[in-house]
Parts: C-alpha cells; structure tokens; sequence
C-alpha cells in the first residue's frame, strides 16, 4: 500500500485553476519529484501535503489516515524551505533542537538526538557556531539536519537548492539522496529543474497547468515521453508531426527522437539496414563544453538538432562546420512515437 494516497485534488485561486484533479501514490521510502514549469501546480500540492494549503476538492492520505483538513502540526510530514529558515540568534545545535524543545523532549535527550542528525550531515564541527558563520551549502544541510531530528514519516522541500550556484547545487544533489537513503525518509521534492530530477530521483511526477502528464523513473519519462509537452520539457528533443514525420520516420504521427540519439555522417556515406536518414546541410556548429551541438536543414525544409560529445568528435574522421552537406542517421528504435 502507498504511504501517500493523493485522490482528485484540486485547489483554484480566483478564477485560476493551480491544481486540478490530481491522484498520485507516493511509496515509502521513495525519493519522488514534483517537475514542472512555474504555475504547473507542483508548490501547490507539496503545500496541501504540508497542511499550508486547503484543497478545495480531493483527499490526502497519510499510512492509511485521512489528512486532508488536518493542520501542519497534526501531521506526520515537515518541510524544507530554499530560504533554510534558520534562527540568526540561535547556535546550530540550538536551531536543531528547536523542534525537539516544543515536543518537549528532555534537554539531555535533545541534545543528544540533535548533535546525531547533525552529524548525519557530516557538519558536527559546527554545532557551536552561528548561522552567519556557515556557507550556503553547510546551512542547507542543517536545515535537512533540523526536519530529520523530528524523524517524520516524509520530508518535503521546496526548491531547496535553488539559491545556490551550480557545483554546490551538484554536490548538494549528491549529497540529499545520499541523506535519504541513509535515513529511509520518504522525500518529496520539488523543482523546475530537469537535470536535476533526473539525477535524484526514484521517480518523477511531470506538471503542467495543474495536471499530472506522465509519472514514471527518470528512464522511462526521458525515453518514453507519453505527451508532447514531456517530450519538449525533460531535455532536448525533435519532435516532427504531421507530413514532416512521415517523411523522416515513415509515420503520419508525432515522434520524438533526442538529439544525441542521432549522428552526422559525409552526404555519400552508406547506412545499416536498421538505421534511417534525411540528407541536410549544416546550419550551425556550436560548442557547449562537453558537447557540440548542430543545428541542420533537412532536405525537407525542417530542422533537427544533433549532439555529440566533444569526447566522439575526438576519434571521429570528420568534424562538420556551417554549409556542409551531411546525411542525419538514427537507429529506428530511437524515434519514439508520442501517444498523446
């Protein structure tokens, strides 16, 4: 049975519709990301799970118990915030015991099971400083610290990485699933950020305009996108319908098929018998680091993107520049049709 049962939920704003008829389990133990634009409705959700929101419709279910209506303090979860939420004039351990304290947990015993989560942050050295005195990344870590002492059923963070750059967001990625695997916590996660789904998560909810458009391991959702707006949000992709994917891939329906999925070889070169191709000229060759991305005409009037890392260009005979006749080959099993 699933921890959280999520059935019909639906929460407007005015005349705006945040959330829209969602129903969603969420497994014990699971790492499960909320993935979607601004507005999509994912915040909305992880509030009503949280208790800062009341559904207009729907229910919510915790191990079996309706918590639809229950206040935050009522129910098994706890969240944490991009903003870390920390008291300035508290010491770390002090802010880690603050929960503990309104429970009333004994001073001795707080201060025991605090300096223990701390630690399961590996950021014990720090207990007696300040949070002015810690660094974006260290003060992220013990406000995890800080949610896990109360040891809830599930942890709920909001975009909690966002304020920090990109090789401490890295590491921090890194670092918070290792937490959760640790702890065993069900941690429910949300973010705009794909790459970063991918990389953390069990699975991933997809969000758009209220409503959920695929759940499914960061696999599945990349490679099987059951919606063009999937397709066209979880990374690169070239997406054709109509009279343009029957000429490419034989089909009058909407394929997908990602970038580096597809390579460039010379105009005259020959192809395996699995393998299709258009013939096009090369528009644009751009480095970005660890890959070069191309951007060619097709002779059907379309363009596709094709990337390769800069690693393959290495041992390849021939790199391409802008106005090269190329031919764009792919593996058949690499387009994938879009069912809805």
């Amino acid at each position: 049975m699933a921890l959280i049962e999520i059935r019909n939920l639906a929460k407007a704003f005015g005349t705006v519709k945040a959330v829209d008829g969602v129903t969603l389990d969420i497994g014990s133990g699971e790492f499960i990301t909320l993935l979607g634009p601004s507005g999509s409705g994912k915040t909305t959700v992880l509030r009503m799970i949280a208790g800062f929101e009341d559904p207009d419709a729907g229910s919510i279910s915790l191990d079996g118990e309706d918590i639809t209506h229950l206040p935050p303090f009522d129910r098994d979860v706890n969240t944490v915030f991009q903003d870390y939420a920390l008291f300035p004039h508290m010491t770390i351990q002090e802010n880690v015991e603050y929960g503990l304290r309104t429970r009333k947990v004994p001073k001795v015993e707080r201060a025991k099971q605090a300096l223990e989560a701390i630690a399961s942050v590996k950021l014990e050295h720090t207990a007696d400083r300040l949070p002015h005195q810690l660094s974006g990344g260290q003060r992220q870590r013990i406000a995890l610290a800080r949610a896990l002492v109360l040891r809830p059923r599930v942890l709920l963070l909001d975009e909690p990485l966002g304020a920090l750059d990109r090789q401490l967001r890295e590491e921090m990625q890194i670092e918070l699933k290792k937490i959760q695997r640790d702890a065993g916590i069900t941690f429910i996660f949300v973010t705009h950020d794909q790459e970063e789904a991918m990389r953390m998560s069990d699975r991933i909810v997809v969000f758009n305009e209220g409503r959920v458009e695929q759940v499914g391991t960061p696999q599945d959702v990349y490679n099987k996108p059951a919606t063009r707006f999937v397709a066209g949000f979880l990374g690169a992709a070239n997406i054709l319908s109509g009279e343009d994917a029957k000429k490419a891939f034989g089909k009058l329906k909407t394929v997908s098929i990602r970038p580096e999925r597809m390579r460039l070889q010379p105009g005259n070169s020959k192809i395996s018998s699995d393998e299709s191709s258009v013939s096009a000229v090369v528009q644009e060759a751009a480095f970005v680091g660890a890959n070069t991305v191309y951007i060619v005409e097709t002779e059907f009037g379309f363009r596709l993107n094709v990337s390769k890392t800069n690693t393959e260009l290495l041992v390849q005979d021939k790199s391409f520049a802008a106005g090269d006749r190329v031919l764009v080959v792919w593996h058949n099993s690499q387009a994938a049709e879009i069912p809805a």
